[in-house]
């Protein structure tokens, strides 16, 4: 039986069309396939944080698990104005960017320092789930003066999304749905932080975030993915807010405020220990 010969033109597109091969949408005239569902079932049908974990996970999840993501993101859209992410935008809409630029310059600024604490707690959460030692853990955090990330926070003694979203994750838990390892993980790096204090440091919303995000099993880097995307909400909240006020080229200080100055005194270029300096 002889060999049917592919043609080499065949050969080299599909080496040009696997160049961006996916396996998360399919798009052909008149088809729309996510994650090989058709679009127009999903629609109506699917709430946008099952969306989400289809697309991220290739599967639907399961009801606990579609409504403790829906809780997360929901916890994390927003944190007022003076959030540095969200007062970026808010300028930006106020300097005339495109709508799409005023997200992206709020979104851009969620980095390791601003916006990275969830991912950070998750890859702690990961040690002491492995067998470190929570008191072991706070005890290197203390030793180079660092905050423990997911615990404490600048405005509230006690955040007030910590605990619904734990109970969430509690009667998750005890229904057999997770299996609590990263929830014990951060309530006993809780319990570590406060030995010894004479106010505790209760976990935020990076550490409950992190324990939903953790116990559901992703990856530390989309725990801060999602952070992003739930909190590209408030964004674009505040920086539709700007653009319907009107206000134009607002920067960090109201007009009749102006930054503090620690430079030089002022100073004449045209002063004789000036005027007598070679120019070069």
């Amino acid at each position: 039986m002889s060999e049917v010969s592919v043609p080499e033109g065949l050969i080299e597109q599909d080496r040009v069309t696997d160049w961006w091969s996916t396996a998360v949408s399919r798009i052909r005239p008149g088809e729309i396939l996510l994650r090989g569902y058709p679009v127009e079932q999903l629609i109506g049908r699917v709430t946008f944080a099952e969306q989400i974990w289809l697309m991220l996970r290739g599967e639907l999840p399961s009801p606990v698990q579609g409504r403790l993501l829906e809780a997360a993101l929901v916890a994390a859209v927003d944190h007022g104005p003076q959030a540095p992410s969200i007062a970026a935008a808010r300028m930006a809409a106020t300097c005339g960017a495109g709508l799409n630029s005023a997200i992206a310059t709020g979104a851009g600024m969620l980095g390791d320092t601003h916006g990275g604490a969830g991912q950070q707690c998750m890859e702690i959460l990961g040690r002491v789930v492995a067998g470190a030692q929570p008191q072991d853990v706070v005890a290197e955090f203390r030793e180079r003066r660092a905050y423990v990330p997911g615990f404490g926070h600048r405005f509230h003694p006690h955040d007030p999304r910590r605990d619904p979203l734990l109970a969430l994750v509690r009667e998750a838990v005890d229904a057999g749905e997770l299996p609590g390892r990263a929830l014990t993980a951060g309530l006993a790096l809780e319990a570590a932080l406060a030995e010894g204090r004479a106010r505790p440091v209760p976990m935020n919303i990076d550490g409950a975030t992190a324990i939903i995000y953790a116990e559901l099993g992703f990856p530390a880097e989309l725990g801060r993915g999602l952070f992003v995307l739930s909190r590209s909400v408030g964004v674009l909240a505040h920086a539709w807010e700007e653009y319907e006020g009107g206000a134009r080229i607002k920067g960090p200080l109201p007009r009749p405020l102006l930054a503090g100055y620690h430079g030089a005194a002022p100073r004449d270029l045209c002063s004789g220990a000036e005027r007598g300096r070679p120019r070069g």
